[in-house]
This record gives structure tokens, sequence and C-alpha cells, in this order.
């Protein structure tokens, strides 16, 4: 443990030191990645200076004026599990109060008939690895990250095992999905492995799979803003509890600890609530 009188200086040093110890709690490898950025553009911020908990808290209000809410606390708490791995809970500062949003924004959020618009578009293009890609995670709900457990064995056996986070699940892959993977790796000669992958053979990974699905947006007449591989997976939430209102089943269906979390999924624009108020016929003054 460090005393707090003495001069702490974030160096890369320490860093390194950090991503260790985040290593062995067993982070995911995307969580780590987002804790460094966050850390070295507080480290920026820093300038070489010693790090207090005045100049972390001049850093938060300079984030404020530039950042969203949602993004702001997510770097504060790098920042605060930085401090507190460094033996430092008093350098720690509060994160933004956030009133929980009732209903999502229609302009953040992906349709059904948009999703299919991009799928057609890709096959237009005669990207079918594309046009599977995204079909995959809107018909599974899983992760762009866990892409790399849809193998053929996970095709042959109509699951895939997907570990995430230091938790495993199962992920069933629907009928007509596993027949058209099936029919792809044929064409491709993959017999064994990974399904997505470049040329070289190796998984393509995130920033490859957001550049291929924005090059679709233009043709598919769908805002670029609505199209990243996330808001798949919230698109087969609002699916799957459209149609079962089972909270809890989807919640295992996603990977969730947290009902809580699987709440944000499911949550429909004002447009639904709105067509539900008409619905119930309680206003009798037409005229």
């Amino acid at each position: 443990m460090i005393p707090e009188q003495e001069i702490i200086l974030c160096t890369e040093e320490r860093l390194d030191e950090y991503v260790t110890y985040l290593r062995c709690e067993e982070r995911s490898t995307n969580t780590i990645a987002k804790y460094v950025h966050d850390l070295r553009t507080f480290f920026v911020f820093l300038a070489g200076h010693p790090a207090t908990k005045e100049r972390f808290l001049e850093w938060k209000e300079q984030l404020i004026s530039t950042h969203a809410p949602t993004s702001i606390n997510s770097m504060l708490a790098a920042v605060n599990g930085f401090f507190e791995w460094l033996g430092l809970p008093g350098f720690k500062v509060k994160p933004l109060k956030i009133q929980r949003e009732i209903f999502s924004r229609p302009e953040k959020e992906l349709t059904r008939d948009e999703y299919h618009r991009l799928v057609e578009t890709a096959d237009k293009q005669q990207n079918r690895r594309l046009s599977l890609l995204l079909q995959t995670i809107c018909a599974t709900g899983i992760r762009v990250s866990e892409l790399q457990y849809i193998t053929v064995e996970a095709v042959r056996s109509g699951r895939a095992v997907v570990d995430c986070k230091g938790k495993s699940r199962s992920v069933f892959l629907p009928v007509e999905l596993s027949r058209a993977l099936r029919r792809y790796c044929r064409k491709q000669g993959i017999e064994s492995g990974v399904i997505f992958r470049t040329k070289n053979g190796k998984p393509l990974d995130r920033s490859n799979i957001w550049k291929d699905m924005k090059a679709l947006c233009k043709s598919a007449c769908v805002e670029p803003d609505k199209v990243f591989p996330h808001n798949l997976r919230h698109l087969f939430a609002r699916t799957f509890y459209g149609l079962e209102k089972d909270l809890s089943r989807l919640a295992d269906l996603l990977g969730h600890s947290s009902v809580s979390t699987t709440r944000i999924y499911t949550m429909e624009s004002g447009t639904e609530h709105v067509k539900q108020l008409e619905r119930m016929g309680l206003v009798l003054d037409y005229s």
C-alpha cells in the first residue's frame, strides 16, 4: 500500500502493473483495453504532475464539457479502480448522477425493417459472410466478441459454449441459421474452427466488423448511428421480450448477471406507449 502523503505519479510502468493485476482478476480483454485508454487520457491531462484528488476533480469538470454523462462515469470508474488498487481510496471521486431514461430514443433504435435491409444489402453486394454475421448476432443475441465461439463444431451440435467474463453459457443456434452457416462453410471450404474469419484464418476483430457494417448504411438507407453490432443484440432482446415477456430467461440468454441490465435492452420508444394509450379508448370528447 502506498502512503497517501507520498507523491503519486501516474506512469506507464505502474499502468503495466495494474494491467497485470486486471488480468489476474480475469477481466475481459475489451474491459482492460477500455481501462487503459481511459487511464492514459487521465495521464495526458496530468501532464507529468502528481496525481491528487483535486486534479482528478478538475479532470472530471473538464469531461463534463466534452463528454456524455454515461461516458464520463465510465472513465471515472476506470481511474477510481486504479486508485483503489494503489491503496488510495481517498483519491476517488463520485460519479455523476444520471436519471434513468424511461424510454429509448427512436433515432438510435434499429428496427426490424432496417435490419432486414442491411442483410438484404449485404447479400446483394455478394458479401455472404457479412450477411450471415449480422444474422448470427441478431438471431442469438451474442456479443460481437463472442463470435469466435461460432465454430463449425458448434453449428454441427446446434449450440455454442461461450466463455465471457469468467462465466460459461450455452448459446443455441436456430435450425435455419445452422443450415445457412453449414452451406457457407461448405462453399468456403471451412472444415473446422471459427467460421467468421479473415483470409488468413484469424477471427474477425471488432474494428473490421464495425467497418463492414458501416459500409452497408448508404445502400441500405439506414442511418449510420444505428448500425453497430450491439444494436443487433438489442433488437434480439426487444424481439424476444415482446414475444415471451420473460425477463429472467432473457437475462440468461444474454449472459447477464442481473435483470437490471436486461431491462435496459428491452426499453421501448415512447411511440409504443402512446399507441397503447390510444388503444385504451378512454378519451370520449372528439370535438
